[in-house]
């Protein structure tokens, strides 16, 4: 930390990432990355002639992609907005929706992206406690009077809250903004695009990462009305106008048209999801019902740190958070069916071992 650093800056607590190992030595089970590889359309796409043109600005308005999106969904492109992954397009919401006199509130236990940027943006956060099953309850928001944000399912438990009560949290308040981050929920869950065809108060935000194998392309976007999308735009335009290269742009539009290869990758995480989940479930492991692409469970017979470091010490990499609450476990990326019956394998040695 230099000298130079303001004191608001100094007083931020940073998004820690998963680990990122530059070499090929590790499994990686830690950040919900897709094991697959991106469309082969994505790599038709991406053609020399358009690597010839990354002289130029991309398209500001990123046109072809947000069409591609709402053509995919049934919108307009104006109720699209695409943003560099969907830590940017969130950014932009909390930038827009929250400030002076509206905080914003979320779980205790969810994606850690959400505390990182209120001190950020100098936002007033409430954070409201998971029940004791590790379940999200709307009633717990409902007299919130400013910006509400749910990750659905939310991270890292992979839980899910049914789309019938994310309604009920809409029609309480028609006056505050509920943003609903769904960056796993084409592994299984409801989503809640049906709904923005009725509520002007709803902003879905989904993210190519995951389903759509794009985690290095860095492609994310919103749904929701003309009017938030506007007010998006006025954050971006004053923030980074060409927020996504041409490359992303290209390979989102895309995976989004490869519709049953997007289908194929995702029934291929969801089958070795759950055969992983009765694995664990047969080595005593207490696992968390999933719809998303990971796994949150723990054992009684060795400690969640435990296990993340002597998994790291024999090549197999999973997230484990030093917290509260949720100490005990941890969470593991479902990859292929071959990693997962390696990971069960070694599983099986250690426990045996311990």
């Amino acid at each position: 930390m230099s000298s130079f650093l303001s004191a608001e800056a100094a007083a931020l607590a940073p998004y820690t990432p998963g680990e990122q190992p530059t070499d090929a030595q590790y499994l990686k089970l830690n950040t919900n990355e897709n094991p697959f590889p991106p469309s082969p359309k994505v790599l038709k796409a991406i053609s020399r002639a358009e690597l010839l043109k990354l002289n130029l600005y991309s398209d500001p308005t990123c046109a072809r992609l947000g069409d591609a999106i709402a053509k995919r969904y049934g919108l307009r492109n104006e109720n699209v907005l695409t943003g560099n992954g969907s830590d940017e397009v969130l950014g932009f919401a909390f930038r827009a929706f929250c400030g002076a006199g509206k905080g914003v509130a979320f779980a205790d236990i969810t994606y850690g992206f959400y505390q990182a940027q209120t001190p950020l943006f100098g936002l007033d956060a409430t954070r409201i406690p998971l029940r004791e099953d590790f379940s999200l309850r709307v009633d717990d928001y409902m007299e919130f009077p400013g910006t509400i944000v749910i990750a659905n399912p939310n991270a890292p438990t992979g839980m899910a809250v049914p789309r019938s009560d994310i309604q009920r949290l809409l029609e309480a308040d028609p006056g505050r903004v509920v943003i609903v981050d769904e960056a796993y929920v084409d592994f299984g869950a409801e989503s809640c695009v049906p709904l923005l065809f009725r509520y002007n108060n709803l902003l879905v935000v989904q993210t190519m990462s995951k389903s759509r194998s794009l985690a290095g392309g860095r492609v994310g976007f919103a749904l929701g009305a003309a009017e938030l999308i506007a007010d998006l735009n006025r954050v971006k335009y004053s923030f980074n106008p060409y927020n996504v290269n041409r490359l992303s742009l290209i390979a989102g539009a895309a995976a989004v048209e490869d519709e049953p290869y997007f289908r194929s990758c995702c029934a291929a995480i969801v089958q070795a999801r759950e055969w992983t989940a009765g694995e664990l479930s047969n080595l005593g492991f207490a696992v968390l019902p999933s719809l998303t692409n990971f796994l949150f469970a723990k054992s009684d017979r060795i400690s969640g740190g435990a296990l993340y470091h002597k998994l790291k010490e024999d090549g197999i990499l999973v997230r484990w958070f030093d917290a509260d609450r949720i100490r005990d476990y941890v969470r593991i990326t479902v990859g292929s069916m071959e990693q997962m019956e390696t990971l069960i394998e070694r599983l099986s040695q250690l426990l045996e071992e311990s």
